[in-house]
């Protein structure tokens, strides 16, 4: 009876549609929304609250971070790596390249976030927010966008089905080899040597993804770590739009961008 009921309720419905109604985060399972107090819907303020209250809450929501300085502070960054950054150009690129362009205005979103979170890819709204309390320095913010572009990227080319945590294990092992691991951060946190930086890399990507995975899926480590070495091979050696994995205060950013233009990723007059 019940299958009945939900197969006339789901009539009419497109696939993206019903992918949004599953991605609403609930007390079981957040998908990551907790870190997002605007954008969760758990703990939106009641209507019947009086004026000072909703703003009372709202500012402690916010992480006491509502200030607007830290906003057009993070909008200025977004706008300079837009400019300058030869990795996030490169996202940019690719993306509209796909049919999707982005448009700062509409798919970037500044806002205060709880915790240590310095940033985010929305599926339901397809924008990547960058959180203006946690992410105010330039590289900080450069290195957040690139990672967001790429789960945008992968939603573009492969409609990614963010409920499903073997999807969500993939883009994150991509966008954790395109972004945060380096041999020198390596080095610094005792994890590599010049002469195993490959394992060295690789682990690194494995620990950040199964980090980002434990961030927005409610299972234990062994569940998420089971996930992320299921799908490592095949999702770490994808190195598209990028052509390579980018080593850190190196040129392999910039060659990207470059090599970006031969790929079709930019128009002729840019």
């Amino acid at each position: 009876m019940s299958n009945t009921k939900d197969t006339g309720a789901n009539e009419g419905k497109s696939q993206e549609q019903l992918k949004k109604e599953k991605l609403k985060p609930t007390e079981e399972e957040d998908y990551g929304y907790y870190f997002y107090p605007d954008r969760d819907t758990r703990s939106k303020v009641d209507e019947n609250k009086s004026f000072l209250s909703k703003k009372w809450e709202k500012f402690m929501r916010s992480g006491y971070s509502g200030d607007s300085g830290d906003q057009l502070k993070c909008e200025s960054n977004v706008i300079w790596c837009k400019e300058n950054d030869s990795q996030v150009k490169l996202m940019l690129a690719a993306l509209k390249s796909k049919g999707c362009e982005i448009n700062l205005g509409r798919h970037i979103s500044c806002e205060p976030c709880r915790e240590r979170c310095n940033g985010g890819y929305d599926p339901n709204s397809n924008q990547i927010v960058v959180c203006q309390n946690n992410t105010r320095k330039k590289d900080v913010c450069c290195s957040v966008l690139a990672h967001e572009l790429t789960h945008a990227y992968d939603n573009c080319r492969a409609k990614v089905d963010f409920t499903d945590i073997e999807q969500v294990a993939c883009t994150e092992i991509r966008a954790s080899n395109f972004t945060h691991c380096s041999l020198a951060t390596s080095m610094m946190n005792g994890e590599a040597s010049p002469w195993n930086y490959k394992e060295a890399h690789q682990l690194c990507v494995k620990n950040k993804a199964l980090h980002s995975v434990l961030l927005v899926r409610n299972v234990t480590m062994d569940e998420a770590a089971t996930v992320v070495d299921k799908v490592f091979d095949k999702c770490y050696a994808d190195l598209e739009p990028v052509g390579r994995i980018p080593r850190k205060y190196t040129r392999d950013a910039y060659l990207s961008f470059i090599e970006g233009r031969t790929h079709g990723y930019f128009d002729k007059d840019s």
